[in-house]
């Protein structure tokens, strides 16, 4: 019933789920979510190395990102990538529901260990 009017309303019209739109989710949170993620992945940072820098293309709810970062040196490389690769993907897939297609890494600058640690 109406407050203003002393009238009854008609029940409010129920769309189907599937007709009432979708969220879409703007290409600099995925970009955001994913360099977190590197830098999770990382930590700790060396001590003059950039934070990881994500781009991310989203084209039918599937993620394609590219990120650079710097590396310590001596260390695994592949292994560190691999790890890179496996925690964007499992961030952004929890966190925003999303596929990721594709997780390219690109080492921009190895920092080498001060004399005597390895």
């Amino acid at each position: 019933m109406s407050a203003e009017t002393g009238t009854l309303r008609p029940p409010p019209v129920r769309v189907p789920a599937g007709e009432r739109g979708a969220t879409r989710i703007a290409d600099r949170v995925v970009t955001k979510i994913a360099a977190q993620a590197a830098r999770e992945a990382l930590a700790p940072l060396p001590g003059e190395a950039a934070a990881p820098h994500a781009t991310v293309v989203v084209r039918h709810g599937a993620a394609r990102v590219h990120v650079r970062l710097d590396l310590a040196y001596p260390c695994d490389i592949g292994a560190r990538c691999a790890a890179v690769r496996r925690q964007v993907t499992e961030r952004v897939g929890a966190l925003l529901d999303m596929e990721v297609s594709e997780v390219a890494v690109r080492v921009e600058r190895l920092h080498p260990a001060p004399y005597g640690r390895a």
